[in-house]
């Protein structure tokens, strides 16, 4: 964890491997979205709460604060990020009273009440976790999500990608499905379709017979991006619109 949390130290303030943006995110834009034309406004609005998961400078909550009212909370392992952050919110009046920002790994029991939670984002971040850790932490999402709550997903694809599938094979990682990035020097997970669905979507004996963690509304996976020559130049990535059961 120290080698991690000193790398993205570093990124934050002299990025070589992040391209960072005060911009939200397209794919979470584009999630919010879906929630207004399948709901209306009953997720995003002023009485609701969401939690971002490794939140960076805190661009995707300070736009949920923004554009409908939302509070938010964001943890992540650097100082640096979370240093960003709070001085972006600064920056945008009216969203200082709603955001809280704190250094926190997203390994630790989260730091809110049961059942008190919308939104949670976890957009490229629990990749870097073992299977033990991702499940404690899913756990630990389904906690804090109210009946109904929604979890958006983001993280890197395995299916026809070149560059995951020689990494895995070059590089790999301490369990199936992880490599070891030969930049960071620390461990990541590469989901399949099929692994995502059946890692969020496992039976869940408390909730009956047939009962799962998460509905699945929609899978959105980026294009496969390629050279003229065929070889890939860069990574796919798999999105999740996920409603706790």
């Amino acid at each position: 964890m120290p080698k991690r949390k000193g790398f993205w130290d570093t990124q934050y303030k002299k990025p070589t491997h992040l391209t960072l943006s005060d911009d939200p995110s397209e794919d979470l834009i584009k999630f919010t979205r879906w929630l207004l034309r399948e709901h209306g406004r009953k997720f995003l609005n002023v009485t609701t709460l969401a939690l971002d998961l490794g939140c960076g400078n805190g661009r995707n909550l300070i736009y949920l604060a923004k554009e409908f009212g939302m509070r938010g909370v964001g943890i992540d392992t650097s100082h640096e990020a979370i240093a960003q952050a709070k001085a972006h919110v600064e920056r945008n009046p009216g969203s200082t009273q709603l955001l809280r920002f704190e250094v926190r790994s997203i390994t630790e029991p989260l730091p809110l009440p049961d059942a008190s939670v919308t939104l949670v984002l976890d957009m490229m971040s629990s990749h870097v976790l073992l299977r033990a850790e991702r499940e404690a932490l899913c756990a630990e999402i389904l906690r804090v999500l109210k009946p109904g709550g929604w979890l958006f997903f983001k993280s890197f694809l395995l299916d026809e990608d070149q560059n995951a599938a020689r990494m895995l094979k070059e590089n790999p990682g301490p369990e199936e499905g992880m490599y070891m990035h030969p930049e960071i020097g620390v461990a990541e997970y590469v989901w399949t379709e099929e692994n995502l669905r059946e890692f969020f979507a496992a039976p869940d004996r408390s909730l009956g017979e047939g009962g799962n963690h998460f509905i699945i509304h929609k899978i959105e996976k980026s294009f496969k991006h390629k050279h003229t020559d065929g070889s890939a130049w860069k990574r796919r990535t798999i999105c999740a619109y996920l409603e706790k059961s």
